[in-house]
């Protein structure tokens, strides 16, 4: 399909610079596409008037690590340059792929030393080698380190990596630290929040609990390709950047005993349902599953797993706009954004919600 098929103007006020507090507060866009009056503004906290006793939620619990590095790069012959790295996806121990600035100009054999950005040094310093270079500005990095001694550098070091439609109007500061994290972040890895999750409150929590819908977790460790804009002219062209995640055995057997019964599957999150989708078998079971997925999800795609998709609202010529365009209709995704465009949702990140009932064929 043609990626402009995926294009709207979002005017710049429309982007949540921060989150609503209470979380639960966030406006919600109920989007019904097999109805005649689709579109139901509510908030995050009526959630639970949507869902029926013996439903499932399923919640991404990756937790998003501070893999934004500044640091100086080393070559001998020349003098150091300030760099940028920001973590996307670990391949070994003491190895992480990453996209760097300026990537023209790092080659293979480079030493960085991150902690360090500009003449100012942070709270010690980490050590790595360029060991590989890909297309985009993608290096893979060796560090000095590895395991838990590598973790704990980085944690020191780094930055959380914010979304680049925030950080280029303003800094990270500890705020961020605590908002950019869902309250159930367990398992690290991620570069970037799987940001539905965000609305949830332990208030929230005892309704749902309260009601009878379950909640199950899976963990897809977000990387910093989410953010990258789709450069093909089709959807054919477009080649996603892949991520770790696994589903337990234990949360694919809740989910199938859930199918089985009559109860619906509520994926909150497009990692929740990318995963479980990527763990689908054809007759839509849900096994256990480990590994890298770059599963890419456009209108046309055969869902087997969840009923409803809980997500925030995604930026034009995204994967994650193509993604709710198939589970929900492009038609009605389209009209969907309009209005929320129109009546002053807050989008991306920080911003908004919306509750989407999949289309039916």
């Amino acid at each position: 399909m043609r990626i402009d098929l995926f294009d709207f103007e979002l005017p710049e006020e429309r982007i949540a610079l921060r989150p609503v507090t209470p979380r639960e507060a966030a406006r919600l866009l109920v989007v019904r596409p097999d109805e005649d009056n689709p579109f139901e503004d509510r908030h995050v906290g009526d959630l639970p008037a949507f869902l029926r006793p013996g439903d499932a939620l399923v919640f991404n619990d990756t937790r998003v690590i501070p893999a934004q590095l500044e640091g100086i790069r080393h070559r001998e012959g020349a003098g150091g340059q300030q760099v940028s790295a920001t973590l996307h996806m670990r391949i070994a121990g003491d190895r992480w792929k990453a996209f760097a600035r300026p990537g023209k100009r790092i080659k293979v054999g480079d030493r960085i030393a991150f902690g360090h950005g500009g003449n100012v040094c942070l709270l010690g310093s980490l050590d790595a080698t360029v060991e590989e270079k890909g297309e985009g500005g993608e290096v893979t990095l060796r560090f000095d380190l590895s395991g838990p001694s590598l973790d704990e550098a980085i944690a020191g070091v780094g930055h959380i990596p914010l979304p680049p439609y925030i950080a280029s109007k303003r800094d990270d500061d500890e705020a961020d630290r605590r908002d950019y994290q869902t309250i159930y972040a367990r398992e690290e890895g991620a570069v970037a929040a799987p940001t539905a999750g965000l609305h949830f409150t332990p208030d929230l929590f005892e309704k749902i609990d309260a009601d009878g819908i379950e909640r199950h977790f899976v963990t897809l460790h977000v990387g910093a390709g989410t953010f990258l804009p789709v450069k093909a002219d089709d959807t054919d062209d477009h080649v996603m950047h892949q991520e770790i995640g696994y589903v337990s055995k234990q949360t694919a057997d809740a989910l199938n005993a859930v199918r089985a019964r009559g109860g619906r599957i509520i994926c909150v999150g497009t990692t929740s349902l990318r995963l479980l989708e990527s763990a689908a078998q054809d007759d839509g079971t849900i096994a256990p599953w480990s590994g890298a997925t770059g599963i890419f999800i456009t209108p046309g795609y055969r869902f087997r797993t969840a009923d409803v998709l809980m997500t925030n609202f995604h930026l034009p010529k995204s994967t994650l706009f193509m993604l709710v365009s198939a589970f929900a209709g492009l038609k009605t995704m389209r009209a969907a954004y309009a209005h929320a465009i129109e009546t002053g949702y807050r989008f991306y990140s920080y911003g908004d919600a919306s509750l989407l009932f999949r289309k039916r064929p």
